[in-house]
């Protein structure tokens, strides 16, 4: 039996997560420990469990009920998960939904779920299975949908895990984790400390045998499709601000820096859109 509460309101506290909190208050919600993310939709849900992410509670529209419970109790029987229990199940109509900002009516369901803790980069790494992996690593990126791009893109062309530092929007953010698809959920990915990052972070990378390569606009850069790049045995891709790019001495400590030919009078692709044409020529695609 699932734990439905009818709503007629959202004043009740226990909607906080979905009406009154924000991102940033979300990530603290529970002191020390890793806090709340709201993963929105009923594909990104089941994502999210699938990969043993646990809810906290759930808000689904009453005209969408049986289909979405349907829909989770399946997804979580197939991959052998808890099932949804005593977790508390906020039923609200269609009026309420309207008071609620932002929320899409087509997508039926969001979930207020339990954040994890990262792995140290130091784990992250050693736990890549691929015998020649190719990871990604985002510099400052401070939009939410470049991030969900980004990881689409990573999840479908062969990325084995990504390096977010500190100072980038978060993955977990809804707007990432919608525009991703859910895929956040499917691409191993840590966090790096933004200040310590360009010594610490690139220095571990080259100890274990990694060679980075720098996507920025300079001189001296080799395409993304030169052959000494395929030959690489353990690839990490940088990619940076959508505005200021990457940072000078990250580009300093690279071992390359790799650009996309353009044709004259284009200098530079929005960030996603130049991740997907890395990730498909660098990445571990299917052949």
């Amino acid at each position: 039996m699932h734990n439905l509460i009818f709503l007629t309101d959202l004043e009740s506290a226990d909607l906080d997560p979905y009406v009154r909190l924000t991102e940033a208050q979300l990530f603290h919600a529970r002191g020390p420990q890793p806090g709340l993310f709201i993963a929105e939709s009923p594909k990104v849900i089941e994502r999210a469990l699938r990969a043993g992410y646990r809810p906290a509670s759930l808000l689904v529209e009453e005209k969408f009920l049986n289909r979405d419970l349907a829909d989770l109790d399946h997804e979580m029987a197939t991959n052998q998960t808890e099932g949804l229990g005593q977790t508390p199940i906020y039923v609200v109509n269609n009026t309420l939904l309207r008071q609620l900002s932002g929320y899409n009516l087509l997508r039926g369901a969001l979930a207020a779920m339990y954040r994890v803790h990262r792995p140290t980069l130091n784990d992250f790494l050693a736990a890549i299975p691929h015998a020649h992996p190719r990871i990604a690593i985002l510099e400052r990126i401070v939009n939410p949908a470049n991030i969900g791009a980004i990881f689409r893109s990573a999840a479908a062309l062969g990325i084995d895990g990504i390096i977010v530092t500190s100072d980038s929007a978060d993955p977990l953010y809804r707007r990432s984790s919608r525009v991703a698809m859910g895929t956040v959920f499917q691409v191993p990915w840590t966090y790096i400390n933004a200040q310590t990052w360009q010594t610490e972070g690139i220095n571990l990378l080259h100890q274990l045998g990694y060679q980075t390569a720098a996507m920025a606009l300079r001189h001296n850069t080799v395409r993304i499709d030169a052959p000494q790049l395929a030959k690489v045995d353990k690839l990490a891709i940088i990619l940076g601000s959508e505005g200021p790019g990457l940072r000078e001495q990250t580009i300093a400590e690279s071992d390359f820096t790799i650009k996309i030919p353009m044709t004259t009078g284009v200098d530079s692709l929005n960030v996603a859109a130049a991740s997907a044409l890395a990730f498909w020529e660098l990445g571990n695609r299917p052949s």
